[in-house]
């Protein structure tokens, strides 16, 4: 069993049928995904997905990139406290672009990560080339967990997340990077700390390089991941899909 923990299939933009994809997702034993936000629209559509749904949860959040257009729904959604909402996210710094001023980011994590320990939630973290400004900000709130999500910076910042208990999220990025330091990265990440996802429809992973990205198609980042560590397929599913159930506080 694999659990796909962020995917963006809910958003009205993604191109593939929604019930072929959840069909072909539970053919591959992906028997859950988190739905995950990116601005105020997009998290309101991963909760009204989610809601009653038996394969899809939901996260909400707005990324970096758009947050000069507004967070403050997500306090609010959080309050009401949908049904299978189970993460704050995406959310973060991204200095790779300047789609959003920096000092909107900061505020709008900061307000984003209150939210998150106001609902006692983890937190699904996207941070590109803003670490040196993250790490003071996540420390100064006591008691968050969550993932750096879509992960591709230093061994120093892999290992400030771990140090600060947070997991590593890999997805098709790891099974087509050329970069040999980067592989070797991701091999050292413990098991016991890696979460899946394939960020449909985007990144989609080796083999299925030019197609549209989509859940099932996590089997082949665990694929990637069992053969490069040396380990079967089902160690790697289920290390990861108990991570995942911890960090979520969900049963699949």
């Amino acid at each position: 069993m694999l659990i796909d923990t962020h995917c963006h299939v809910h958003e009205a933009s993604y191109p593939l049928a929604v019930d072929q994809v959840k069909q072909r997702a539970l053919e591959n034993n992906v028997r859950a995904v988190i739905c995950v936000g990116t601005s105020e629209q997009s998290s309101a559509e991963a909760v009204a997905f989610a809601q009653g749904s038996d394969w899809a949860y939901s996260s909400i959040g707005v990324h970096p990139h758009d947050t000069k257009d507004g967070y403050d729904m997500i306090s609010t959604l959080a309050v009401q406290s949908p049904d299978r909402l189970v993460a704050i996210g995406e959310i973060g710094l991204d200095y790779f672009y300047t789609h959003s001023p920096r000092d909107i980011q900061i505020k709008a994590l900061e307000s984003q990560l209150q939210t998150a320990m106001n609902a006692d939630l983890p937190v699904i973290f996207h941070v590109r080339e803003a670490f040196d400004d993250f790490w003071p900000i996540f420390d100064n709130f006591t008691g968050l967990c969550g993932v750096l999500h879509s992960f591709t910076d230093t061994q120093v910042n892999v290992e400030a997340g771990l140090m600060r208990g947070l997991y590593i999220g890999l997805n098709g990025i790891s099974t087509f990077t050329k970069d040999i330091a980067q592989q070797t990265l991701f091999r050292s990440i413990p098991l016991d700390r890696v979460l899946l996802e394939t960020d449909s429809p985007f990144l989609t992973p080796v083999p299925k390089r030019g197609t549209v990205n989509e859940p099932a198609f996590v089997t082949h980042v665990a694929s990637h991941h069992a053969n490069s560590r040396g380990i079967s397929f089902e160690t790697v599913a289920q290390a990861t899909t108990a991570n995942a159930q911890t960090l979520f506080s969900f049963n699949v």
